[in-house]
């Protein structure tokens, strides 16, 4: 109750090919949730108080939509070595997008995910994270589970599959 979704279906693999030849083509989601909040502010229904947009671990159109659309943005980092560089290349675009498209977008919260608590690089990845981002990073960490791998191949979320699972309390604490 009180929760709608848009799940994406194999039709939007095709959208970023559509969205190059067009004009204003990194602003469209954008007006598609101004449309939206408009024709239900017309209609005096209410209006959602969050728009969650998930979003490919990619640096395209439709990222960047999301980017220009959303007031902040919560990353998930894995607690990898490479997840570092892509961190820093995030930050790069949020940046040009802030000073060219959308000056509100701010990095809310970064979530350290996918944490193996046996290695040293996974410590070594918070440390470095933290270091750079004080404040943003949040203290709760997802943890490398098998029962996180496997609740999507039943069709479930952790939160049904494994409920009382680490992984399960842990993405509750972050939330």
């Amino acid at each position: 109750r009180g929760l709608w979704c848009a799940p994406s279906t194999v039709d939007l693999a095709g959208a970023e090919i559509e969205l190059v030849g067009l004009s204003h083509r990194e602003r469209r989601l954008r007006q598609v949730i101004e449309q939206l909040y408009a024709a239900l502010d017309r209609s005096r229904r209410p209006t959602p108080d969050y728009v969650i947009i998930d979003c490919p671990p990619s640096l395209g159109l439709l990222t960047l939509n999301a980017l220009v659309a959303a007031d902040e943005v919560l990353v998930p980092i894995q607690g990898e070595y490479y997840a570092l560089e892509g961190l820093t290349s995030l930050m790069r675009i949020i940046s040009l997008v802030q000073d060219s498209m959308n000056p509100k977008l701010t990095v809310g919260a970064i979530l350290l995910t996918m944490v193996d608590g046996r290695t040293n690089l996974a410590a070594q990845v918070a440390e470095e994270v933290r270091r750079h981002f004080p404040g943003q990073v949040l203290r709760s960490t997802i943890p490398r589970s098998v029962r996180l791998s496997e609740s999507p191949s039943y069709g479930q979320t952790v939160m049904t599959y494994d409920p009382t699972g680490t992984g399960a309390l842990s993405y509750r604490s972050a939330a």
